[in-house]
């Protein structure tokens, strides 16, 4: 499905698909909403979860917490549909517009997987981020249960 990486002309002016993986066999993946372009999430991808995105129509990611391959929504049942993906200009960063079924992506619960800002400029001390998104759309324990969380501390 990908072609082998033989230029730069290939790769930055060419029409194949040449991904490049990480020494971890990833790439990153920007993915936004494609009603509204909000960033819904940052992920990461091997071969076989972009293929996979490009075969169904539905975004795969590889879980780096639990080294396993994961579709968007298989326990929540917040599916990302995909709507466009692209790839930068030396195909090593993947951007997915997607449609989400039950409108959130962040297993928080919120919207986003980026609810919060940090305030800009020298603050002194411990840096205070303010709650962009003021509700949650899903209650986690509702929909994972006692599923342990998958981020890493």
């Amino acid at each position: 499905m990908f072609a082998a990486r033989v230029s730069v002309e290939q790769v930055e002016e060419g029409s194949e698909l040449a991904p490049r993986f990480d020494a971890q066999g990833l790439i990153p993946v920007v993915t936004t909403s494609a009603h509204d372009g909000v960033v819904l999430m940052l992920g990461y991808m091997n071969r076989e979860a972009l293929a996979k995105t490009i075969e169904t129509g539905e975004a795969h990611y590889f879980s780096r917490s639990r080294q396993a391959l994961w579709r968007k929504g298989a326990t929540s049942g917040l599916v990302q549909k995909v709507v466009e993906l692209r790839v930068d200009d030396d195909q090593d960063a993947v951007w997915l517009r997607v449609e989400v079924v039950g409108e959130a992506s962040c297993h928080v619960g919120y919207r986003s997987c980026f609810y919060r800002s940090a305030p800009l400029g020298k603050p002194d001390g411990v840096v205070e981020l303010t709650f962009e998104e003021k509700a949650k759309v899903f209650d986690p324990e509702e929909v994972y249960g006692d599923a342990p969380n998958p981020t890493q501390l």
